[in-house]
C-alpha cells in the first residue's frame, strides 16, 4: 500500500464518517478555500456522504477566480499591443468586461502563449530577444516565490525584455475579510494545503484567537478532507477552537522560510481588489522599487475598460459562500463551461465548473 492509496481506503474513509455523523448533531457550515479542495470534494463524492445538516461551501481559493474584473481587462488591453504574452492556461477563457479574452484576441492576432511557468516566460523572452514578453503573474503564495526568484534571475541575467503584471494575491487577509464580514456565517474553515506550505501555520492563528473559528490545514485525499472535517466537529462539540495543521507530511508549522525570504525581497504588500470580496488591505503584492524596471504596468501603461457592474453574473457572492453555483441565474443556462460568462466556470479549479461537471 503507497502513501495515497493509504489516504484513499474505502474502509478507512467509512469509520471517519461514521464518527463525523455521531458528531453533527446539529447544522454546520463548512468552507474550503483551495480549489483542489473543491475538486477533491466532488471527484471523491464527499459532498453527497456528509449527513445532510452539514453545507460544504467552497471560499475564495481559486486563483483565477478572484482575479478581478479590472485586471482581467488590464490583461486583454496589454494583449493588443506590440507585445508577447505568457500565461497559465487557466487565464485563456476568462472573459473581460466586453466578452473578450486571451483566447479570443489570440484569434484575431495577438501573440499569447501558454507556459507552465515563470522561468518558462523568462526563457520565452531571452530566446526572442528583439520582443518584449510579458508573464501574467496570478496565484496565491503557491507561486509567488517563484515568480520573485524568476524576477531575480532576470535582473542577475540583465534580460531588459521581460517583464510581469503583479496580480498575486494573499490568503490570510482574505480570510480575515470573510471572518469579520457578519453577513458570511461559516462554522469552520478547510485551509489551503499548498499554500501552507509557504505560509506555515501562523498567519491563520488568529482565526482561532480572534474570531473562535476553527480551521484545519488540510491535505486533499479523501481521507484528509473527511479528518479534517471530524476535527472541525470535535472542536465545536468540545468548545475549543483552535487552528490545526492536520497536513503535517507535506506542511511544516513554519511553513518554507526560504521561499518567504525571496517573495519578500522582491515583493510588499499593498491593497488589492478581489473578485467578490471588494478592495482589501494588504492582500496584493507589488514589486518593491529595486524590482520596478520589470512591471509590465508602469511600462506598457496599459489602459483598460472599466468593469461593467451588471453583466449578472453571481461568482463574487459564490464566492463569498453566500449562494450555490445552481442559485445563480446564469448557471448551466447562459454560463457554462463551453461558454463561461464568470470565472468560477472557466477555471478547473472553480467551484461554478465543478458543480456542473459533477452534479449534472
Amino acid at each position: 500500500m503507497n502513501l495515497s492509496s493509504e489516504f484513499r481506503d474505502p474502509d478507512l474513509c467509512r469509520r471517519v464518517l461514521e464518527q463525523i455523523q455521531h458528531l453533527a448533531d446539529s447544522p454546520f457550515r463548512f468552507m474550503e478555500v483551495c480549489g483542489t479542495h473543491t475538486v477533491s470534494i466532488f471527484q471523491s463524492g464527499i459532498k453527497s456522504l456528509l449527513p445532510e445538516n452539514i453545507s460544504h461551501l467552497s471560499g475564495p481559493g481559486c486563483p483565477v477566480c478572484v482575479t478581478h474584473d479590472l485586471e482581467v481587462n488590464t490583461f486583454l488591453a496589454l494583449a493588443k499591443m506590440d507585445l508577447r504574452l505568457a500565461t497559465f492556461g487557466d487565464l485563456m477563457r476568462v472573459p473581460g468586461s466586453r466578452g473578450d479574452s486571451l483566447k479570443k484576441v489570440q484569434a484575431e492576432g495577438a501573440r499569447v502563449d501558454i507556459v507552465y511557468s515563470a522561468f518558462d516566460a523568462l526563457q520565452l523572452a531571452v530566446d526572442n530577444p528583439s520582443e518584449n514578453v510579458v508573464f501574467l503573474a496570478v496565484g496565491f503564495e503557491t507561486t509567488a516565490p517563484t515568480v520573485a526568484a524568476t524576477v531575480k534571475v532576470a535582473l542577475k541575467q540583465q534580460v531588459e525584455n521581460f517583464f510581469i503584471l503583479p496580480m498575486h494575491k494573499l490568503v490570510p487577509p482574505a480570510l480575515q475579510a470573510l471572518a469579520s464580514d457578519p453577513d458570511i456565517r461559516v462554522d469552520g474553515l478547510l485551509l489551503p494545503g499548498h499554500v501552507s506550505t509557504i505560509t506555515g501555520i501562523e498567519p491563520f492563528m488568529f482565526l482561532a484567537g480572534d474570531y473562535n473559528l476553527p480551521a484545519v490545514i488540510s491535505g486533499f485525499e479523501p481521507l484528509d478532507i473527511l479528518q479534517s472535517i471530524q476535527i472541525l466537529l470535535r472542536m465545536h462539540k468540545e468548545k475549543t477552537p483552535a487552528v490545526i495543521n492536520s497536513y503535517k507530511r507535506a506542511v511544516a508549522d513554519q511553513g518554507n522560510p526560504r521561499a518567504r525570504k525571496v517573495m519578500q525581497e522582491v515583493f510588499k504588500p499593498v491593497d488589492t481588489a478581489w473578485r467578490g470580496l471588494g478592495d482589501i488591505p494588504g492582500s496584493g503584492l507589488s514589486l518593491r522599487k529595486e524590482y520596478l524596471g520589470f512591471d509590465a504596468r508602469r511600462k506598457f501603461e496599459p489602459a483598460p475598460l472599466q468593469p461593467e457592474t451588471n453583466t449578472g453574473c453571481k461568482c463574487g457572492q459564490v464566492l463569498k459562500g453566500k449562494i450555490l453555483p445552481p442559485q445563480c441565474p446564469l448557471f448551466a443556462s447562459v454560463c457554462t463551461p463551453a461558454e463561461p460568462v464568470g470565472p468560477c466556470m472557466v477555471s478547473t479549479e472553480g467551484s461554478c465548473a465543478a458543480f456542473f461537471k459533477y452534479s449534472l
